[in-house]
Parts: structure tokens; C-alpha cells; sequence
């Protein structure tokens, strides 16, 4: 696996070489060194990882584009001159409308 022009496979069976060639280390130093060997191989396989080759969902792909509507020169939100309207709550509905419900045919479930 190469990461900017940088053959991770072959400087990592390098390091290991050389640290099998010391004979000085003590057996806990070449450990931890095969063990941080081994964590940086992992973590240079994931690099090339997104949601289009792993089962990783598209939402937890770190290397998505961030949010495509920022790409927009528009502004957000409604057009100029435009006033928003929201119907307000009133205390006394003119007209109230009752909806029975069949418990029979609603799933089981806790419902308040």
C-alpha cells in the first residue's frame, strides 16, 4: 500500500528487519516494537477505506464531502420580498375532529 508516495508495506517489513538484526534490545522493547509494528500496518489499511469499499455507511465516511449545499452561492432560505406565515394556536377551535383508533391493528408497544 503506497500513501503519498510512501511504500507503507515496504518501510514496515524494513523496520522489522533491522529490528530483528539488533541483538542488544531487551525481549520487551522488540515486543513492544512488534506490536507497534503491527498498529501502524493496521491503521494504514483502514486509510484507504470509505463507504464505497467497506460496509461502513455512507454517513460515518470520513472522506465524504462535507455538505454539498455549501458548494451553492445561494443564500439559504426563503426568496427576498416574501413574508412567512404560521398558523398560530387558538384556544377555541371552531372545529374539533375525533379519530378512532382500532388498538387491535396498532403493533405492540409501551404508548402514552
Amino acid at each position: 500500500m503506497e500513501l503519498k508516495d510512501i511504500d507503507i508495506e515496504a518501510t514496515l517489513a524494513e523496520a522489522k528487519a533491522l529490528l530483528e538484526q539488533e541483538k542488544d534490545l531487551s525481549p520487551a522493547i522488540k515486543a513492544t516494537m512488534n506490536v507497534l509494528i503491527l498498529v501502524v500496518h493496521l491503521f494504514a489499511n483502514r486509510v484507504g477505506l470509505n463507504s464505497r469499499n467497506s460496509s461502513k455507511p455512507p454517513s460515518t465516511d470520513p472522506n465524504r464531502p462535507k455538505d454539498l449545499a455549501e458548494s451553492s452561492d445561494k443564500k439559504p432560505g426563503g426568496q427576498k420580498g416574501h413574508k412567512g406565515e404560521t398558523l398560530e394556536k387558538v384556544n377555541k377551535p371552531d372545529e374539533t375532529l375525533v379519530i378512532k383508533v382500532d388498538r387491535a391493528t396498532i403493533p405492540e408497544g409501551h404508548y402514552k
